[in-house]
């Protein structure tokens, strides 16, 4: 079972990327949704821990560094810096940047080794079976498919090779059981419910043990007491959950997040973090994560990314051309998390300019130009409340505690239908008002109606600020919300009448595309 949560910590992982490539989009998504939950967390006022990092060792790294000419770590070093930048760049507040190849990482997977060892679920024999090198994963016979050309491929369409060598096992034979009675009292472990089904049905299926070393490369972190033998790229790579909180240090101060709120992780990925992690763990003598939630896959105008028909998308460039902002809204609105979905400009354009620039930039535009215009751009004060005032101020005032079930659920598209309610009601309740026309007839109503739409604009900003950071910073400024004053307790405190709001600017422009584009 889970241990329980002090419910003021909060630890939220990505998977940690291979440096065997560039960042493409697929990296960026996982890593915008895992920095929108910890924001959110944030505003909520968890004290959280977000990590992210990077994964360098295995057979492919050392096969592209060869390729590239360079030794493995050179190559890791590079390409580690490569993914950085890109957290660096889409905005991504990650407390941690964790790299395999690091002394503190290599330390604790030794210290989990020797805990496995202890525990008796470890032997040593020989593997002999099909592997796939691009996958870094062993597969059973019943799960190959077979090329046009009748080469055996891996499910993911991977090529495989049959491998003998020597090698320790892992008895994940012996957790089937025990893993399918966690799945059982742990429901939500597995996000989202067509992952789970596909995880237990894995197991249930028959687990055999899994081989967690190999001697056929040298580019791995040795095996205790084992020369020749270098730690599976898995086992290395799922122990920087724990090795990034100190781990085997469990006094230390970090190791209070454990276990982790929510792992994000792709779902070609799943079985690693749904099967062979908690085993471990709890082989280990450590308490399994609390969540693994997947992410689909993006294609590219329905064609699945690939180098070789060149349409593999660089999240910078799509950042530099729409912006980051409608960029990191984009991929969390556009498709449920957990499904695949397509990538489009002219899908991105479409919400930048209907949702971002109509809907929320045009009412935040109109609201702060009225007030500049009407009331000497100082915050006016509240008059009577008419039902559709308190209605509209309950909506936007209830605005997080609506979003919150499903960020936790990581359905951020959920999330976004509820902040747009409140935004098209605004807009309606803005239309309904008229404060245009107030100001000739009814000065102080007209003020009320601005107020409304002020206070409206404030929890909105708060609550999208996680998805899109700078821009509703921006508008948080022009509402005059001091920066130390922009998570969720805040909202309870009314801003004082009469403060002076700079002139309003527009947050989103509308985006045209070129003749040409697609």
């Amino acid at each position: 079972m889970p241990e329980p949560r002090i419910m003021s910590r909060y630890y939220v992982t990505t998977p940690i990327y291979y440096v065997n490539g560039a960042p493409h989009i697929g990296h960026a998504y996982t890593s915008i949704a895992a920095d929108v939950l910890a924001r959110f967390k944030r505003l909520q006022g968890h004290d959280v821990f977000f990590l992210t990092g990077t994964d360098e060792h295995g057979q492919k790294v050392e096969k592209a560094a060869a390729e590239a000419g360079i030794d493995p770590q050179t190559f890791a070093d590079r390409n580690a810096a490569r993914f950085r930048d890109m957290s660096a760049r889409m905005g991504i507040s990650n407390d941690d940047f964790i790299r395999t190849t690091e002394a503190r990482h290599k330390d604790g997977c030794a210290a989990l080794w020797r805990r496995l060892e202890a525990s008796g679920d470890l032997y040593l024999g020989h593997y002999e079976g099909w592997y796939a090198v691009r996958d870094e994963a062993f597969y059973n016979e019943g799960e190959l498919t077979t090329a046009p050309d009748g080469r055996p491929l891996a499910p993911s369409g991977a090529p495989v090779e049959w491998v003998r060598e020597p090698s320790y096992f892992f008895r994940l034979s012996a957790w089937q059981d025990r893993l399918l009675a966690f799945y059982e009292a742990n429901p939500d472990f597995i996000g989202p419910e067509s992952r789970r089904r596909e995880v237990t049905s894995f197991v249930r299926g028959g687990l055999t043990d899994l081989s967690v070393s190999r001697t056929t490369f040298s580019w791995g972190i040795p095996v205790p007491d084992a020369p020749g033998h270098v730690m599976y790229v898995w086992l290395d790579a799922l122990a920087n959950y724990v090795t990034a909180l100190g781990y085997p240090d469990t006094d230390g101060a970090r190791w209070a997040y454990w276990p982790a709120d929510v792992h994000l992780v792709g779902k070609d990925i799943v079985r690693f973090h749904a099967v062979y992690w908690p085993a471990f763990l709890m082989a280990a003598g450590i308490a399994p994560p609390r969540r693994v939630s997947t992410n689909g896959w993006w294609t590219v105008d329905g064609e699945k990314m690939s180098k070789s028909l060149g349409n593999v998308v660089d999240p910078l460039d799509l950042a530099e051309t729409y912006g980051l902002d409608p960029l990191r809204y984009f991929l969390l609105r556009e498709m449920p998390f957990g499904n695949d979905g397509t990538i489009s400009r002219r899908a991105l354009v479409a919400r930048l300019n209907t949702e971002l620039a109509n809907d929320l930039g045009n009412l935040a535009q109109r609201s702060l130009s009225l007030i500049a215009r009407n009331c000497g751009g100082a915050r006016p004060a509240r008059g009577m409340l008419t039902d559709d005032d308190r209605e509209m101020l309950g909506a936007a005032a209830a605005l997080p505690a609506a979003m919150a079930p499903a960020i936790d659920r990581q359905a951020f598209h959920e999330a976004l239908d509820e902040a747009w309610r409140v935004i098209r009601a605004a807009n309606a309740y803005i239309d309904r008002q008229a404060p245009w026309a107030l100001r000739k007839t009814d000065t102080a109503r007209m003020a009320t109606v601005l107020r409304v739409l002020a206070d409206v604009l404030r929890p909105v900003a708060v609550a999208l600020w996680p998805f899109m950071p700078a821009s509703m910073d921006r508008l948080l400024d022009q509402l005059g919300v001091a920066p130390g004053a922009r998570d969720f307790a805040a909202l309870a405190e009314e801003l004082p009448d009469g403060a002076s709001l700079p002139p309003p600017q527009g947050i989103f422009p509308r985006h045209v595309e070129p003749e040409d584009g697609a």
